[in-house]
């Protein structure tokens, strides 16, 4: 007779993300019992984590394990954004705030497209980065990284996504993230395919 399935801590708020990440998990035959930052048992309390890194691992790794340490639960955390090739790769671990202002992703794009404009098209090449991390409470890690390479496009095209998605042709694609449903872009996202890439540490980290 098995127990009930053991908690794994996503440290995030994001339904999306819940889902996604308990889809892929159940799909590897892993058996977790996913909890999002809002669904902490026995109140537990997670302090806000200054994402100080210098770069996407060291971001998602900073987050993972201060998460696990705080809750006693073993943690997934990931950090994200988008590397521009004439841009020297920015706006990389500032994406969400290229701007100024966090999250703003209006701002952020129209900034982005405003720093390209006297660049040619054939430079336009960008891709979009995941690290994400998986920490025990004694601090002991694993942290992957998914890419989905690309270039951007200088209007806006679609509605279905977020952050930069609007501007994102995926290699080999017609249409911008932002045209696609979500179970296309889940199946190529740099997202996707670090989760994926996670499965197999968790069978090491954790059993």
């Amino acid at each position: 007779m098995t127990g009930p399935p053991r908690q794994l801590l996503l440290a995030s708020r994001n339904q999306h993300k819940l889902a996604e990440m308990r889809r892929i998990l159940a799909e590897a035959g892993l058996s977790y019992d996913v909890l999002g930052l809002d669904e902490l048992p026995g109140g537990l309390q997670v302090p806000d984590v200054v994402e100080s890194g210098e770069t996407f691992e060291a971001n998602a790794l900073l987050k993972s394990r201060a998460v696990a340490a705080a809750t006693g639960l073993p943690a997934v955390a990931d950090d994200s954004g988008l590397a521009v090739d004439a841009l020297n790769g920015m706006p990389g671990i500032f994406s969400a705030r290229w701007s100024g202002r966090h999250g703003d992703d209006a701002a952020n794009l129209r900034l982005v497209l405003g720093q390209l404009a006297d660049v040619p098209d054939e430079r336009l090449g960008a891709r979009f980065v995941c690290a994400a991390s998986v920490s025990r409470p004694d601090g002991e890690s694993r942290t992957v990284i998914g890419e989905m390479t690309g270039s951007l496009v200088r209007e806006p095209r679609g509605s279905n996504g977020f952050g930069y998605d609007p501007i994102f042709l995926p290699s080999g694609l017609a249409q911008t993230s932002a045209q696609l449903s979500a179970a296309e872009k889940d199946a190529i996202s740099h997202r996707g395919r670090a989760l994926a890439a996670l499965v197999p540490l968790l069978r090491d980290l954790l059993g």
